[in-house]
């Protein structure tokens, strides 16, 4: 388990999303974190108090706000918004996503801005700590008012309601697991139930963790590149400085220098750069990828600025300011769900890219001399064939996925919600595209790597060379008569995911840009 990690009222960064969400690391609140709760609960207090209504405070919400609401009734009013805001169907969403949403809800909390008791703050800091995950489903957000019904389930956790699993999984009732663990469920005040609910968690935990992967996965998509263009005797004179800095965009010039970086030393290479060789280009999957993964590169970076904004925001409505309570409408998704959608285009186009690279692999009219579809006996034997036709399968699925889902707008809550931004659907369908994506990558490396065995006894770079060595140590065996191929496939698919791809290259090169 990863050190504890401190929510203060500053932003979390990206490593401490990562560390909470995937590693389990637990929280803790600061004491200036508790300091600002307390301060803008007196605020919400006083206001409770007051004969004025008060958005959030002592009315309905949304459509329902011009309702005043008895002192009475307000607790049942919060109890009401969590239920029936816990509406969510279909499949579980993944312990990652949802430790990842609790995470920055309790950091929007920690600001001092959302008006609830420091006691509901620590309870939700508690079950991220002690493991307790609320199920959350599929569908039920539509990103506007944030992510609406996946906080609500699990605001609903806090009240000893709902479904969890516990830290081993185990599905039980909210209560029990919170008995478990020696914890109470909270009996929500005045606004807790819409500070609990109201934000863009859910979209942006997925998009912190969509950046993780695929600045890991562009890396690695460049050692699939360098494998490819040793395999297909392709030359590295076009990745040089020189001709990246006549077009200087920054992720160009980073993906070319790993090439050349990737590609020194290279026997493969080395063999036909003398002046007998009559290649004149290499076709634009070889010889472009340095601007595409570039382009994807800058993407990723665009989408990281803007989630580090949306970490150091303060999202809920109405929000605590200077000793009053205003409404706001900080709490649409556009901002996230717009950057979400565009990775997902990064993705199919990185993609389809490497997609080609593999193809080119198996024609024997466009390989330079290696067997038809890297068989061993062609005719008899089918070699990767097959493996190509998973990656079109995957590419032509994330074309459909790079469709954006913030175009999309349905009204809801009897128009007043009129526009809404589907950043919870943006992000759902970029998690299935970094999956494709990475099992892409996996298929091309796995093939470059059959296809430099085939080309010995020339020597591959010490780099591409470590990869075919940690595949064949990983127990995928070289060139020879067909095998079972979707273990070998998946044996891959786990090394490019877990970064042992990537570790095995660094460790003889040093770290890639």
């Amino acid at each position: 388990m990863c050190s504890l990690v401190p929510v203060d009222v500053g932003p979390l960064t990206f490593a401490e999303v990562v560390a909470v969400a995937r590693h389990d690391a637990p929280v803790e609140l600061t004491p200036g974190a508790l300091e600002a709760i307390a301060r803008s609960r007196s605020v919400v207090e006083r206001l409770a108090a007051a004969e004025t209504p008060s958005y959030g405070v002592s009315t309905g919400f949304g459509a329902l706000a011009t309702r005043h609401i008895p002192s009475e009734l307000r607790e049942q009013l919060q109890r009401s918004l969590v239920r029936s805001h816990a509406a969510g169907s279909g499949p579980e969403v993944e312990r990652e996503v949802v430790r990842g949403l609790m995470l920055l809800r309790l950091s929007t909390l920690a600001t001092g801005r959302t008006g609830v008791r420091p006691e509901t703050a620590q309870l939700l800091a508690a079950l991220l700590s002690h493991r307790i995950t609320p199920v959350v489903h599929e569908y039920g957000s539509l990103g506007c008012s944030g992510d609406l019904a996946p906080l609500a389930h699990c605001a609903l956790a806090l009240m000893g309601e709902g479904q969890v699993r516990d830290a081993s999984g185990t599905l039980m009732p909210a209560a029990d697991a919170l008995a478990a663990a020696g914890l109470e469920p909270v009996r929500l005040a005045a606004k807790e139930g819409l500070a609990l609910i109201n934000g863009t968690d859910g979209m942006l935990g997925m998009l912190v963790l969509a950046i993780e992967d695929l600045r890991r996965l562009l890396r690695t998509a460049d050692i699939a590149v360098a494998m490819s263009v040793e395999g297909q005797l392709g030359t590295d004179r076009v990745f040089a400085p020189e001709l990246q800095a006549i077009r200087p965009h920054p992720g160009q010039a980073l993906s070319a220098a790993n090439l050349v970086a990737l590609l020194r030393d290279s026997g493969v290479v080395a063999s036909h750069r003398g002046p007998d060789c009559n290649r004149v280009q290499d076709a634009y999957s070889l010889r472009c990828s340095p601007q595409v993964h570039g382009a994807a590169r800058d993407t990723v970076e665009h989408a990281a600025s803007v989630a580090e904004r949306e970490l150091a925001s303060a999202v809920d409505n109405p929000v605590v300011l200077d000793g009053r309570v205003e409404s706001n409408g900080n709490f649409h998704g556009a901002p996230v769900a717009y950057v979400l959608d565009f990775l997902a285009i990064v993705a199919a186009d990185v993609a389809s890219i490497g997609e080609r690279r593999t193809d080119r692999f198996l024609d024997k009219a466009r390989n330079h001399g290696l067997p038809p579809f890297l068989a061993d006996d062609p005719g008899v034997d089918s070699g990767h064939m097959i493996a190509q036709y998973t990656q079109a399968a995957i590419v032509s699925e994330l074309k459909r996925l790079a469709a954006p889902a913030s175009v999309d707008s349905i009204p809801s809550s009897a128009m007043q919600e009129d526009h809404v931004s589907m950043g919870w659907s943006a992000a759902r369908k970029l998690r299935r595209s970094v999956d494709g994506l990475t099992r892409v990558v996996a298929i091309e490396v796995l093939t470059a790597a059959r296809a430099l065995d085939l080309r010995r006894p020339l020597e591959p770079s010490p780099a591409t060379g470590a990869v075919v060595r940690l595949l064949r140590e990983a127990g995928v065996e070289g060139p020879g008569p067909d095998r079972h191929l979707a273990p070998e496939i998946e044996t891959a698919v786990g090394l490019v995911a877990s970064g042992a791809v990537l570790s095995a290259v660094e460790d003889v090169i040093g770290e890639l840009s």
